[in-house]
């Protein structure tokens, strides 16, 4: 069985690397790997494959920056030459970036089977691109892996066949629960000059947040004002950078010294800092996940997630882009503790070879 696995940027090699441990296990199994290179450089992408020990891409496409539009659309150019040439039995994509997207549109047209691992995430904010990018790549997939079972429902209330749905858990936190006691070796607070669990770790991307200066202002002075109290490590995005730059925001962060801004971080860095923070303020979705997984409060800086779990299970909670709020959330988890979550179903560190599982039930291999 032929089996083309796709990344594109750095998110999906977290959820694909424990997919190819599971799929190199088994001899009737032939692998590949394409990069697509919506994303890649060393410091975002290439540390990522050293470290999670995934193969160099047998296949890349080299595609690069561009609007949603232009990216999705080179994409869908390039694999389909790939597709032609050598047609695989099932394309795995994973989350829910342009080239899953653009994968799964391609791969469907010349009826190449789809599976789509992190099927049925929603939430209900259709501005949101990764949004369309999941609705659509999850009505044209044959085989949708969720990692819960709220994702299910959504599946159903888009009439997708109960057959192709298949809960299996949570393949990013298969990797999480292998690397975490390697991460935990690096002692990587003492670097920053931190002190285990007197800081938090901040993440912060998302166009919504980053691009419009109203918002960013306001995030700012929350943060520069929590600062005071508690050290924030914020390993910056380059788009982040750039905003903060041109919106000319960087003698605000110049006054705020116990603010650090450092360089983009590799994955066990970024684990180990995660487990000894305080508290992580994030506008990722998979960082919901992990502190929730790690027992680390989490504060989701939007209006809206599509990993409810890691509220109703978890240890997130959604503050949004409120200064005010977020200053009161901050202060409630430092007098309370924050939530006491609890390990969601089959988040137990063998999604990835349930996955592998099924496909060769699926695709008799």
């Amino acid at each position: 069985m032929h089996i083309l696995n796709v990344v594109g940027a750095r998110p999906n090699l977290m959820k694909i690397a424990p997919l190819i441990e599971a799929m190199r296990k088994q001899p009737c199994i032939h692998q590949q790997l394409l990069h697509t290179g919506q994303h890649y450089d060393d410091k975002m992408s290439q540390i990522f494959f050293d470290e999670l020990s995934i193969p160099r891409p047998d296949i890349y496409l080299g595609i690069g920056s561009g609007s949603h539009a232009e990216q999705t659309a080179r994409v869908m150019l390039a694999f389909e030459k790939i597709l032609l040439d050598d047609r695989p039995d099932v394309v795995v994509v994973v989350g829910d970036v342009n080239s899953t997207l653009a994968c799964a549109i391609t791969a469907a047209k010349l009826w190449i089977p789809v599976a789509h691992v992190e099927a049925g995430l929603r939430s209900g904010d259709r501005r949101m691109p990764e949004e369309i990018n999941r609705i659509v790549t999850d009505a044209l997939s044959d085989y949708l892996f969720t990692t819960s079972r709220d994702a299910n429902e959504n599946l159903q209330r888009e009439n997708i066949p109960q057959e192709k749905i298949f809960f299996v858990g949570n393949v990013m936190i298969d990797t999480l629960l292998k690397h975490r006691d390697k991460a935990r070796l690096l002692h990587t607070p003492a670097h920053f000059g931190l002190d285990a669990g007197h800081y938090a770790l901040l993440t912060l991307h998302r166009p919504s947040n980053v691009d419009d200066p109203v918002v960013l202002s306001g995030l700012l002075d929350a943060l520069i004002e929590i600062q005071q109290t508690l050290p924030i490590l914020f390993p910056i995005h380059p788009r982040t950078r750039q905003r903060l730059q041109e919106f000319g925001f960087s003698e605000r962060l110049a006054s705020a010294p116990a603010l650090h801004l450092v360089e983009p971080l590799g994955y066990l860095e970024f684990l180990d800092l995660m487990m000894h923070a305080r508290l992580v303020f994030t506008d990722s979705g998979g960082i919901q996940e992990e502190t929730t997984i790690l027992g680390v409060p989490c504060l989701t800086l939007r209006e809206n997630t599509e990993r409810p779990i890691t509220i109703t299970e978890g240890t997130n909670a959604l503050v949004g882009t409120d200064p005010a709020r977020l200053l009161h959330e901050t202060q409630m988890v430092l007098e309370t503790g924050g939530k006491a979550g609890r390990t969601p179903e089959l988040w137990d560190g063998r999604a990835a070879e349930r996955i592998v599982q099924i496909l060769q039930e699926q695709l008799t291999c």
